[in-house]
C-alpha cells in the first residue's frame, strides 16, 4: 500500500470482520477513495490461522455487506471464489433491470433478510475499535501510523476475547 499523507477526518477505515465482532482485515484509504475499490483488497488481506498445523484461512464461507458492494465486479469475484454472499441491490440497479424487462433483464440476485441481519456484526466491531480514543479521533497525519493505530486495537480486541 503506498504511503499517502493523511490527515485529521479525511481517511478511511475498510474493515471485515468475523461474527464476533474482531477485526480480521483492515485497509486505511484517503477520505473520498469508494468503498467497492477496496473490496478486493479486504477480503484478500484475511488471514485466519488455525488451530495445529495448516496454512492460514484466507476467505470466509459467507459474506454479507450493504449496497456499496452491490456492484457486478464484486459479485462477480465473490462467485469466483465460491463466497456466499449477501448484498441488497440497489434501487436504480433494480429499476434498470426491470425496465429492460424479457429483453436481456437479468434475474434479481438472491437476497436472505436472516442472514443481511447479521451484517451488524461489522457496526460493532468498528464501535469497538472507536472505543480506542486514538481510532476515533484520527489525529494521526499518515496513513501508515493511523493503520498501526488501528492494527494494535484490533490486537487488544482480539486478545480480550
Amino acid at each position: 500500500m503506498p504511503r499517502t499523507p493523511l490527515t485529521g477526518f479525511t481517511s478511511k477505515l475498510h474493515l471485515s470482520a468475523d461474527g464476533r465482532c474482531r477485526p480480521l482485515s483492515l485497509v486505511v484509504t484517503p477520505g473520498q477513495r469508494a468503498d467497492c475499490t477496496q473490496f478486493k483488497l479486504v477480503l484478500e488481506k484475511i488471514r485466519v490461522p488455525r488451530h495445529g498445523p495448516g496454512r492460514p484461512r484466507k476467505q470466509p464461507d459467507s459474506l454479507a455487506a450493504d449496497k456499496a458492494y452491490s456492484n457486478g465486479p464484486c459479485r462477480e469475484f465473490l462467485r469466483r471464489r465460491g463466497i456466499r454472499h449477501t448484498i441488497p441491490e440497489k434501487t436504480d440497479s433494480q429499476a434498470a433491470r426491470q425496465r429492460k424487462g424479457s429483453r436481456g433483464g437479468r434475474p434479481p440476485p438472491g437476497f436472505d433478510e436472516d442472514r443481511y441481519k447479521k451484517r451488524n456484526t461489522i457496526e460493532r466491531a468498528i464501535n469497538r475499535l472507536k472505543q480506542h480514543r486514538a481510532v476515533a479521533t484520527r489525529y494521526d497525519k499518515r496513513g501508515y501510523v493511523f493503520l498501526g493505530t488501528a492494527t494494535a486495537a484490533a490486537l487488544v480486541i482480539w486478545l480480550r476475547t
